[in-house]
Order: structure tokens, then C-alpha cells, then sequence
């Protein structure tokens, strides 16, 4: 075994430490390196996860969406002391703020080995508001002072790497590895059996135009003129953010019959059992957790051909891909499988090959874990001591 490592993870919300980091941290304790997390505000039901698992717990209050400068500061100020005194040898970094504030603590306590997990580039890299464009200015500024102190970089699709290169952002000095996304347990996410009837298309994700939500409305109403067997569902929240689904569209789309909509839940396996086919046509994504869960359980997938999104399909083999913001082609492929519905179980079985092979969280975690030079033990060993870990009773918060 390497020597034992400390190894500090720094994200913005505390459930997402077990939600998207578990299998890395497991991984990290199976090969014998202690493991602290550092986030805001950790509920006592998430504290207990973590010390399950053996993982220290710091609180590092932060304002996840505020853009006061003063705030910002302050929390540097405090991951600057808490590297300090606890002496990380590793420190991984996600989500926008961490990424910048975290970095640049990590480079003033000299933390010897300085990385980050780029899961997506969203609004500050994206948009193409007058505001977003001020914004992306800054941020844009910011991230190319704290990445050029990092050593690795980690991305979840290859194209997301590019256009951070594009703009300069990415430091010669630092390694980037582009990595299968954060996972998906498939322990956790088995196989099940398809539905018996007309095909169930489901879309899972925050009520946001740019997730395609307007689009899959509006193949839906297609869809159900000519075929009304078809069942079209919708599952997720309302965002708070502006220009978001607001409910009143929503109760108009329900009561037209264009969809169905099933609220929101805290566990998708239930209603990803129920669906034939999974349907993400979202303009861009660093890489779709739910599209991921959706393969496992052995489903067909619709996305689009974005980033992010192409990287779950083989074209014709476990889904299709349509291009972004367009009705037209995502109509075309809901048809196709609602026409040929023999083709619904081998596409679904092909689907869980490619989450078994490509996009296993242990597997990710590995990868992560490999490239930090934390990996001394066999790949199956670690995987199979991870997972024991990390218990099947105890299922992510």
C-alpha cells in the first residue's frame, strides 16, 4: 500500500459529499488514506454518513449564490486557516466557488498537491445574457488566477476541457483528465424489468428551459395526436432561478394532456422502473447523473448530441441522439421506438453494458484516485474492499 495520504474534499453543499463523492471517498479509505470533507452546514444525518464511513467533518460556512466580495473573501480566509492546521496532503475541489476560493487557500497554505473537478461549465461559461456576459468577465478572471495553481484537473467530457482550453484557462503546468462523470452505482441502480403496455417516456431533471423541458412538451403534444397510448412524464423541481418552468406553464401543459407530471422524490428508482425509454434533452451538461441512473436500470436513452450528453450514447446501439433545442428530431426518435418496440429491451440491455464498463462510480473512482498517484492496490481488490465499505444498507442520503 502507498503511504497514507489526507486527503480534503471542499464543495458547497454537504448532501452532495455522499451523493456524488462516496464512491470516492470508499475508494480513498479502502487504500488507507484518511478523508476530511468540508462543506457548509452538513445536517446531523449526513455528519453520522460520513463518520460511518470513516471521513472527518469540517463546517465551512459559505453563500453558495451571493456575489458579495466581502463574503467571498472570508471564506477564502477560512479555507486558508483549515488547510493550515490541518496539513492535507491532497485537496480536491467541486463546484464554482470552492473551485476558485479553494484553489487559491490551497496555493497560499502550500498544500502540496492542489486538483479540481470540473463537473460541468454552467452559467458563468455558457449563457449569452448581457448579465451573463458580466459575470463570465469576472469569473472567467478568476478561474484563470486559481486553476493556474492546481496540479490536476478533472473533467467529465472531453469538450468541456476544450473550451476551457479555448479561452486560455487551462495552466500548461497542470494535468487534465477527462473522466466518466461522478458514476453511477449499479449495485444500487440494478436492472429491472421493462414495463408491459405502450411505451412510458420519462424526463428527470430541475424545471429549466435549457434542460429541453419546452422542447419534450411540445414532441410530446406531437407524439399523443397520433399515438395517445403513449405516456409522456416529467419529474423534477421548480428552480428558483429566473426564466425558470413556472407552474402555471406547467398546469397548463398537464391539463392539455401533453404530459404527466410526477412531482418530485427524493428516489427516481421507482419511477425510472416505471418508464420504457429515458428522454434528456438538455442543451448541455457536464455529464447527466440521471441519463447515467436511467442506464443502469436498463433503459433506451434519447439526449442530445451536446456536451455531456453525447458521451451515454452509441447511436443505435443503447439510444439515440438529437440535436439540441430542436422539436423536430426528438419527436422523430420518441416515434421511432413507439413504432418499433422491439427494439426498446436490447437498446436497455446495451444501455446497462455501457454503465457496467464505462461509468461504474467505483471504477470513476479509481480513475480519480490513479491519476492523484493514491492507488497502490489492484483495481478489482480496491473495488470490491470499497464497496463492502461502503454497505448496501446504508444507500447514498
Amino acid at each position: 500500500m502507498s503511504a497514507t495520504k489526507h486527503v480534503v474534499l471542499v464543495g458547497n453543499y454537504a448532501p452532495s459529499v455522499i451523493n456524488f463523492r462516496g464512491p470516492l471517498i470508499d475508494v480513498l479509505r479502502a487504500e488507507g488514506h484518511r478523508v476530511t470533507a468540508c462543506a457548509p452546514a452538513a445536517g446531523p444525518d449526513i455528519v453520522a454518513e460520513l463518520r460511518r464511513r470513516g471521513v472527518g467533518y469540517e463546517d465551512v460556512p459559505l453563500e453558495r449564490g451571493g456575489t458579495n466580495p466581502a463574503a467571498d473573501l472570508a471564506y477564502t480566509a477560512r479555507l486558508t486557516a483549515l488547510f493550515r492546521r490541518l496539513r492535507p496532503d491532497v485537496i480536491l475541489t467541486y463546484t464554482i466557488k470552492p473551485i476558485i476560493y479553494g484553489s487559491l487557500a490551497g496555493r497560499i497554505a502550500r498544500v502540496p498537491l492542489r486538483t479540481t473537478m470540473m463537473s460541468g461549465l454552467g452559467y458563468a461559461f455558457t449563457s449569452t445574457t448581457a448579465k451573463a456576459r458580466n459575470v463570465q468577465r469576472i469569473v472567467r478572471g478568476l478561474y484563470r488566477v486559481s486553476l493556474s495553481g492546481n496540479h490536476v484537473i478533472f473533467f467529465h467530457n472531453a469538450d468541456d476541457r476544450a473550451h476551457l482550453d479555448g479561452l486560455g484557462l487551462l495552466p500548461s503546468s497542470a494535468e487534465s483528465v477527462v473522466i466518466g462523470g461522478s458514476g453511477v452505482d449499479t449495485a444500487r441502480f440494478e436492472v429491472a424489468p421493462l414495463p408491459v403496455g405502450p411505451p412510458v417516456f420519462l424526463l428527470i431533471a430541475r424545471l429549466l428551459p435549457d434542460k429541453g423541458i419546452v422542447e419534450y412538451v411540445e414532441a410530446a403534444r406531437r407524439i399523443r395526436r397520433r399515438h395517445p397510448a403513449a405516456r409522456v412524464q416529467l419529474l423534477g423541481p421548480f428552480d428558483p432561478q429566473p426564466g425558470s418552468i413556472t407552474r402555471e406553464q406547467l398546469d397548463g401543459w398537464v391539463k392539455e394532456g401533453a404530459i404527466e407530471y410526477l412531482g418530485r422524490t427524493e428516489d427516481v428508482r421507482p419511477y425510472l422502473r416505471d418508464c420504457s425509454v429515458y428522454v434528456l434533452p438538455s442543451y448541455r451538461e457536464g455529464m447527466p447523473r440521471s441519463v447515467l441512473e436511467a442506464m443502469a436500470m436498463g433503459r433506451p436513452i434519447i439526449t442530445s448530441d451536446a456536451p455531456g450528453c453525447r458521451e451515454t450514447v452509441r447511436e443505435g446501439e443503447n439510444g439515440l441522439l438529437v440535436p439540441p433545442r430542436e422539436v423536430d428530431g426528438l419527436e422523430a426518435a420518441m416515434e421511432r421506438f413507439i413504432l418499433n418496440p422491439e427494439l426498446i429491451a436490447p437498446f436497455g440491455s446495451a444501455s446497462r453494458r455501457m454503465a457496467e464498463e464505462r461509468f461504474d462510480a467505483y471504477h470513476v473512482a479509481c480513475d480519480v484516485v490513479q491519476a492523484l498517484g493514491l492507488m497502490s492496490t489492484s483495481r478489482h481488490a480496491l473495488i470490491q474492499s470499497a464497496r463492502t465499505s461502503a454497505d448496501p444498507g446504508h444507500p447514498p442520503l
